[in-house]
């Protein structure tokens, strides 16, 4: 039986391959995100691990997260060089939002990685391991001097010897020091997109702590034969109680942990897709086994007839799809190598640039493809193997209908009780907020698709017998021909429409959220836009409170309005802290809820209403906050409308931002506010003050709702080209069933062009039944699409997304999209029916 299985997938190569190659894609895309993210881990343990010295001390709950308020006293550094235990130790000066600005006078990078800045210092990392050495130049010496990584010099144009103007968060907004140096990393590694100035270390305690004698924190390195965790309790036993001391190791773990649940988010998000693409793979394997083993049922009878078992049959269908899947997963992890240097690629657009760092295929890579690979196909192929173990020997031998098909009021009943048990699921993650409540959403959209896909036989047949009257109106005899083999197998054309019908739902979902997303930004805007101009960093990050002094000298401005706002945690949760003055709360439209007042002192916030709700908290509760000062317990003073003005869920005085939380002292957003000046000559005035800070924008209502816009539309056309390879498969798939079911009735076709159908007449009733095919899946496709993009908004609307936007046009565009698909799709089929030689043709057994 395992040469007969063998011989059969030989004789039927080209078919077989078509269905394999939706596993590759599918496969690939997982291979390629697995090698993508752990090229990407590795490259970042890398540069965390020479980012920490033996032992480093740092203020008390700081964690890995950004520098903030709180420093180490300068003092502390000569305690700590005096330790038994300790070699050397040495204080470190970083910043974030420290821009290169190239020739053409705009910043390098900026989206993504970071731009970095620090005091230079040669202290050795973790272990002795050396980071950053210079590779061209010198150290820098003296304020005038800076070195900056050889990639960023590169990029912005800059040579050793060049003045290069450098924008900073601090009081002094833009320096332009000498480039004294090029820096990169000892072991060949690299930023990775990030940007990096160093200054010296007096330089760097200027730019960045305002001229204190302190650090942002002290790497002490160990002596020989001191291990880490000796040095660190050293180290402990002079420290006082706002000051902590953690192992090297412990400290690049912390400084990682936040990034890792990123690329651990960007995996699964990858993942997703690629999942979503082998459920649509697997139908197309399901269809081409059905109707390739509906071929084989004379060659099987016959097998049956000379003693194999049902076993042995069943058995032979499964070896082809055991062979077809390995085959899969060998060209998926090949191809899947080079999508994950297409992903580097790509992401090397928007910063992140891996360019000198080997691909990492880990073990679990290959393990991945092939479990994927096969698992898929031989499940996929299980139905119609099943179905092959009950061919009556006679029955096929006599060529009648070898495969009878499951009866449609049963796929109905399973149908609608998936799509039930879909409907709880969904209904449950959306609103009951349970835990991984993301995997229950998907979870319940799986469901539904799954059970609409089983009821799919006997939904479409409304749909397929209202086509097949309109091809007959339209086209006559050949519209009949079409329609009647439309109707002939509803079950092979529900399935292969249900393979576009799951991309084109997901495309729709999208589709509605992004609308609505929009939509209900640019009402919010619009009700609580106040003043003139809004500026703001381009990138996102900070910037220096010199520029809100700077415009609040500008002829025309009234008044500026400063907030400041960073990232933390509230109960657990990601949040934004933000810090607006009392006299600013009405000037800016905040709307304070019942029992409100502005916080005061060092530990009273104000929470969004829905981060309040969400929380069960009431005006005298507390809160604990995750933030540079360390875990604390706040007091709610009140609750305040969400406000895309206010972006911040949280926000506490600007004396307790810097003060207790610890937050760093520097501005994120100003809000600009005319005496009367017309909008654009004050527009004007602003942007002559940020002319040499090419990071911030002035923007008016308009350009700020489009700002805000700009990263939603971002997204949903990054879902819209990944959802692509699943209508690709989709469209695949429609392409090999028509290619078998052409192959399948070549007898008939030879007896139709016999009896006098035209190539040109075959061509199109081969088309229609591909367009009836491509209409039906975009139909349920957008029907769901709608269902689950209402359902989605809804559910989201506690959190500001208070308008549920359907775009009509564009899911019309799909309709239509659909019948140019089934043109393309059916142009092979069509062109080989036509090619058919009508006497072998009728002469087919």
């Amino acid at each position: 039986m395992l040469r007969v299985s063998l011989r059969s997938l030989l004789g039927r190569k080209v078919r077989l391959l078509m269905s394999t190659f939706a596993i590759v894609l599918g496969v690939s895309f997982v291979v390629g995100t697995l090698v993508f993210s752990d090229t990407l881990q590795r490259s970042f343990d890398s540069i965390f691990a020479s980012s920490a010295g033996d032992v480093v001390v740092r203020p008390d709950g700081q964690g890995g997260g950004p520098p903030g308020s709180r420093t180490v006293p300068g003092d502390v550094v000569a305690e700590l060089a005096a330790l038994p235990g300790a070699a050397r130790a040495d204080g470190q000066v970083a910043s974030i939002g420290v821009y290169v600005i190239d020739t053409d006078d705009r910043p390098v990078g900026g989206f993504g990685p970071p731009a970095l800045g620090q005091g230079w210092s040669d202290a050795p990392a973790v272990d002795g391991r050396e980071g950053l050495v210079i590779v061209e130049g010198r150290a820098p010496q003296g304020p005038q001097d800076v070195v900056v990584d050889t990639r960023t010099a590169e990029r912005a144009g800059y040579a050793v010897g060049d003045t290069v103007p450098i924008q900073t968060p601090g009081e002094q907004a833009r320096v332009e020091p000498t480039l004294v140096g090029l820096a990169d990393f000892a072991d060949g590694g690299s930023l990775n997109g990030a940007t990096l100035a160093a200054f010296d270390a007096a330089t760097a305690q200027e730019l960045f702590l305002g001229g204190q004698d302190a650090w942002t924190e002290v790497w002490v390195t160990a002596a020989e034969g001191v291990s880490q965790e000796e040095l660190a309790e050293q180290v402990r036993e002079v420290l006082g109680g706002d000051l902590e001391a953690v192992t090297g190791d412990e400290a690049a773990e912390s400084n990682a942990a936040d990034l890792q649940e990123a690329i651990g988010f960007l995996e699964t998000f990858l993942l997703v897709f690629a999942g979503v693409a082998l459920v649509v793979g697997a139908f197309l394997i399901v269809n081409t086994f059905s109707i390739l083993v509906a071929q084989r049922s004379r060659e099987l009878a016959l097998l049956r007839a000379l003693g194999a078992s049902r076993r042995q049959v069943t058995g032979s269908v499964l070896v082809e799809a055991l062979v077809l899947g390995l085959l899969g997963g060998t060209l998926g992890l090949g191809l899947g190598i080079v999508l994950a240097q297409a992903l580097a690629a790509l992401f090397a657009q928007v910063g992140l640039d891996l360019s000198g760092q080997p691909l990492v295929i880990a073990a679990r890579t290959p393990v991945a493809a092939y479990s994927v690979a096969v698992l898929v196909t031989v499940v996929a192929a299980l139905v119609p193997a099943l179905r092959t173990g009950r061919i009556a020997p006679v029955q096929a031998l006599r060529d009648d209908v070898a495969l009878p098909e499951s009866s449609l009021r049963r796929r109905m009943v399973v149908g609608l009780v998936l799509a039930v048990l879909g409907g709880i699921a969904l209904a449950v993650g959306l609103f009951a907020d349970p835990d991984h409540a993301g995997w229950v959403v998907g979870a319940g959209v799986l469901a539904i698709l799954l059970g609409v896909t089983a009821a799919s036989p006997l939904l479409s047949m409304p749909l397929l017998a209202g086509a097949a009257a309109l091809f007959r109106r339209v086209f006559g005899t050949v519209g009949v021909l079409a329609g009647q083999n439309t109707l002939r197998n509803p079950r092979r054309t529900a399935a292969t429409a249900s393979a576009l019908m799951i991309g084109l739902a997901l495309a729709g979902t999208m589709s509605i959220a992004g609308a609505s997303a929009s939509a209900s930004v640019d009402q919010q805007i619009e009700e609580s836009f106040v003043g003139d101009y809004v500026v703001t960093n381009l990138f996102g990050g900070p910037f220096s409170p010199s520029v809100a002094d700077a415009l609040a000298e500008v002829d025309g401005v009234d008044r500026v309005a400063v907030e400041r706002y960073d990232v933390a945690r509230v109960e657990g949760d990601f949040a934004f802290i933000g810090a607006v003055s009392a006299d600013d709360l009405d000037l800016l439209g905040l709307e304070l809820l019942d029992g409100s007042q502005p916080p005061t002192g060092e530990q009273e916030l104000l929470l969004a209403d829905q981060v309040a709700d969400g929380l069960d908290a009431a005006v005298g509760d507390t809160v604990v906050l995750e933030v540079p000062g360390g875990e604390q317990e706040w007091t709610v003073a009140g609750t305040y409308a969400a406000n895309p003005v206010v972006p911040a869920t949280a926000l506490v005085s600007p004396e307790a931002f810097s003060g207790r939380a610890g937050f760093a002292d520097q501005d994120r957003m100003l809000v600009v506010f005319g005496d009367g000046t017309p909008a654009d000559v004050l527009g004007e005035r602003i942007d002559e003050v940020l002319a040499d800070q090419p990071t911030l924008a002035a923007q008016d209502q308009q350009e700020y709702a489009e700002v805000q816009r700009e990263p939603i539309e971002q997204l949903v056309l990054m879902v819209f080209a990944l959802l692509g390879l699943a209508l690709v498969i989709a469209v695949l798939g429609i392409v090999n069933t028509l290619a078998l079911s052409v192959i399948e009735r070549t007898r008939e076709v030879g007896l139709l062009r016999a009896v006098g159908l035209g190539r040109r007449q075959l061509r199109r009733m081969v088309t229609l039944e591909s367009v009836a095919i491509s209409v039906l899946g975009a139909v349920f496709g957008v029907v769901l699409g709608v269902l689950f993009g209402v359902v989605m908004m809804t559910a989201l609307r506690d959190e500001g997304l208070e308008v549920i936007a359907v775009p009509w046009g564009q899911l019309g565009v799909y309709l239509v999209l659909a019948v140019v698909v089934g043109v393309l799709a059916a142009v092979l089929p069509a062109r080989r029916a036509a090619r058919l030689d009508v006497l072998r043709a009728i002469a087919t057994e």
